[in-house]
């Protein structure tokens, strides 16, 4: 993992695009009826609206919708699928990057990878993972399986990008050979067995995956793994980065990138660091923080993530200054059509114009915007393990996989 951009050099700007914004009373000021947000209309609106305002990254969040408030009665939510959100939106977009949050707890790693190489391919290579690691209790219960929570679950997530990684890597370049005379269309020497299996002291239920995939090798070969840095410290392509305030945010990202470089974690310098900050703007005449009161008095906003609150000016100014640290920044809109529609207008176009941006690249790959060459299959070099494998091989997975 080599060539990530370091700070000094412009850095890029990732928008969630997660239902009405990340408030919980955001769907009160969204500005459409409420059941617009389950279609593709919509899907399709919000991530054209952030591409025309020239965020380079879209991401889409995933997992159980909040159940009803403590104040103020039940708020409506709604959410579909993140990773067929992002899929929808492939082939309708041109420059930015889809990156929908898929979990590795109690999603099976031979699908995930399956599905976000398929994302690879209808987006043209814009694709990466947000890699989820879900504790709750009621996710375990829906699909059957015991509780997994603590330090069990970066194993859990940890042996899904093994898995997935390998998986991708199973069909060398080249393999799809389409031979009309000789009837072949596959080149089978250029298929591998994936040969996984989970260590003697995992957590959770063991498992092994054969392989090969089912599909071709991923358009990126390997597809940019996102991960919180505390989740997956090791084996990510960016490690997100949140802080109790502002005021530690740069710090908090300072302190990641030294941990992620001294402990030898990634060869090349370590993750793009990219800091996680939740927005709330002044809007056609109403203060942030005036907005910022009113939908708490519905549901108060609960985060874990540093939150800026204030004028359009003072966050091009707060992020030109974190973009000197950071690779980039994950913006978390309180109400998405209210703050997407100013920093469209104020804030991304006073950061180009102080050059702290990088420049959007319609038809690049995810990892180009990372800095990052394509790789070679870690399986390239052994092409005669795959000698006996017929054309129509596909993945075996035994034991209890998840």
């Amino acid at each position: 993992m080599s060539g990530n951009p370091r700070p000094g050099r412009p850095g890029f700007l990732a928008l969630e695009l997660d239902g009405d914004g990340a408030h919980p009373a955001a769907w009160r000021k969204a500005r459409h009826a409420p059941d617009e947000l389950l279609n593709g209309a919509r899907i399709r609106s919000t991530v054209l609206s952030a591409e025309s305002a020239g965020f380079h990254v879209a991401t889409f969040a995933d997992g159980p919708v909040a159940g009803s408030s403590d104040a103020g009665g039940p708020d409506i939510a709604g959410r579909l699928n993140a990773l067929q959100r992002a899929a929808f939106a492939g082939p309708v977009t041109s420059s930015i990057v889809l990156v929908p949050e898929v979990d590795t707890v109690y999603t099976e790693p031979f699908h995930i990878s399956t599905q976000l190489a398929s994302l690879d391919y209808v987006s043209g290579g814009r694709a990466g993972w947000l890699v989820a690691a879900s504790g709750s209790a009621e996710e375990a219960a829906a699909v059957g399986r015991s509780f997994v929570e603590g330090a069990a679950l970066a194993q859990e997530a940890a042996a899904s990008v093994e898995v997935s990684r390998r998986l991708w890597d199973s069909w060398e370049d080249g393999a799809v050979i389409r031979d009309v005379p000789t009837g072949r269309y596959l080149d089978v020497d250029k298929l591998h067995y994936v040969d996984f299996e989970t260590p003697a002291d995992f957590s959770g239920a063991g498992y092994s995956v054969k392989g090969p995939s089912i599909i071709p090798r991923p358009m990126q070969g390997q597809l940019p793994v996102v991960a919180q840095a505390d989740l997956l410290p090791s084996d990510v392509d960016i490690a997100l980065v949140s802080a109790p305030t502002t005021s530690l945010l740069a710090t908090e990202v300072a302190d990641v990138r030294r941990s992620v470089v001294k402990g030898g974690a990634v060869v090349g310098g370590g993750p793009a660091v990219v800091a996680e900050l939740d927005v709330v703007l002044d809007s056609r005449g109403q203060s942030a923080s005036a907005r910022l009161a009113e939908l708490d008095s519905f549901t108060p906003w609960s985060s874990s993530r540093a939150r800026f609150v204030g004028t359009a000016a003072e966050l091009a100014d707060f992020l030109a200054g974190l973009l000197a640290v950071a690779d980039g920044v994950r913006l978390h809109p309180a109400v998405l059509d209210v703050e997407l529609e100013e920093l469209a207008q104020l804030v991304l176009p006073e950061l180009r114009r102080r050059g702290v941006l990088k420049p959007v690249a319609p038809g690049g790959t995810f990892r180009e915007l990372l800095g990052l060459e394509r790789p070679l299959s870690r399986y390239a070099d052994v092409g005669a393990a795959a000698a006996g494998l017929g054309a129509s091989a596909g993945a075996a997975v035994v034991g209890s996989e998840n």
